[in-house]
């Protein structure tokens, strides 16, 4: 079968569904829906920002003013960490139950005009560390069974403040893609008595068609069944269950990794490439899950330029997921972009 030009099926085995690619399509012309670009000039402080050092928030909290990260309870969470507990049943259809959790915000940076891929790679390192130590500190709470760390990064994802910051949202229950990525990975392990990513790592390695960087320790590739036109997969090359289990050079590492990978975004289109990426990792229910192989996904809208997304509508709302682009394709295209970001190769003297 020809996978460059022919429609196919491809299947995600860690969520046991299938994406439909038509690569043919991807030559189609667009008269569609067409962002607005963020605006790409930023103080390095902004007095009306909420996540700023020093500034005052709705909540009428006043941040510090912090010189490298700084994590606080979200002023506006989805998730209480106290409630009643109850659940609602009605002719056995009509179920609800009370949940429960934790919801953080991190700033990754004093700085109002960074992001990601414009930061040192040692502040990066800082925020992996600060990721690690709040799944630890909020995985150690009995009333948390999973840790969720995420990032929106742009408008276009959503994101209502361009201060360059993540989230955690810590709960009662394992949310339902973690829960399908457990179950496919459990029965996997169970079958093989190895992790179902470090059979596929495995794979990709032969060819490294899908490769977009490597290290020692981590890859980022665009996974074979990718949904998303540019989605990519962080892997480490040693299976651990979660960021706890990084050593030193491990998370240095994943610092340079997420450096390496940010900055091919911004430079596909020569924008501050918008994204939602988070970390998939064993539940903190105390149990061992020697299937659970430490994830992070990267989920970028845009498909053809810096104001054209990919809509997931019609088919994909009623049917499965479908791209155009294939994977290599995309895998192809973010490898070959230079390692240096575009704002830095600007600024260097002719």
């Amino acid at each position: 079968m020809d996978l460059t030009s022919q429609p196919h099926r491809r299947f995600n085995p860690l969520l046991d569904e299938w994406v439909l690619v038509s690569p043919h399509r991807a030559k189609r012309p667009w008269q569609g829906q067409q962002e607005k670009e963020q605006a790409e000039v930023r103080p390095a402080y902004d007095p009306t920002c909420y996540l700023c050092p020093g500034n005052t928030r709705t909540s009428g909290i006043t941040n510090p003013k912090y010189e490298h990260q700084y994590v606080f309870d979200n002023d506006f969470a989805a998730l209480l960490p106290e409630g009643e507990p109850g659940t609602y049943e009605e002719g056995g259809l009509l179920r609800a139950e009370a949940e429960t959790g934790h919801c953080r915000v991190i700033c990754f940076s004093p700085r109002h005009d960074l992001t990601l891929p414009e930061m040192p790679i040692a502040e990066i390192r800082r925020v992996v560390d600060v990721w690690t130590d709040e799944f630890r500190t909020l995985g150690a709470d009995p009333n948390i069974n999973y840790v969720q760390i995420f990032e929106n990064k742009g408008f276009v994802m959503g994101c209502s403040n361009p201060h360059p910051h993540g989230q955690i949202w810590s709960e009662r229950t394992v949310p339902d893609l973690p829960a399908k990525e457990a179950r496919a990975q459990k029965a996997y392990f169970e079958k093989n008595g190895r992790t179902l990513l470090s059979d596929y790592l495995a794979i990709e390695e032969k060819t490294k068609t899908r490769f977009v960087v490597e290290n020692d320790t981590w890859v980022v590739l665009v996974p074979f069944w990718a949904v998303w036109p540019f989605e990519t997969l962080v892997l480490p090359r040693r299976a651990v269950q979660d960021l706890t289990q990084l050593n030193d050079q491990e998370r240095d590492g994943l610092a340079d990794i997420l450096s390496q990978l940010t900055i091919k975004y911004d430079n596909l289109f020569e924008i501050s490439f918008p994204y939602s990426a988070g970390f998939h990792q064993r539940p903190t229910d105390g149990q061992d899950y020697p299937e659970w192989h430490l994830h992070m996904h990267f989920l970028p809208p845009l498909l053809r330029s810096a104001t054209v997304k990919k809509f997931m509508v019609g088919y994909e709302l009623l049917a499965n997921a479908q791209r155009d682009i294939t994977a290599e394709q995309a895998a192809e295209r973010l490898r070959a972009l230079p390692a240096v970001h575009y704002k830095a190769a600007q600024a260097k003297p002719a």
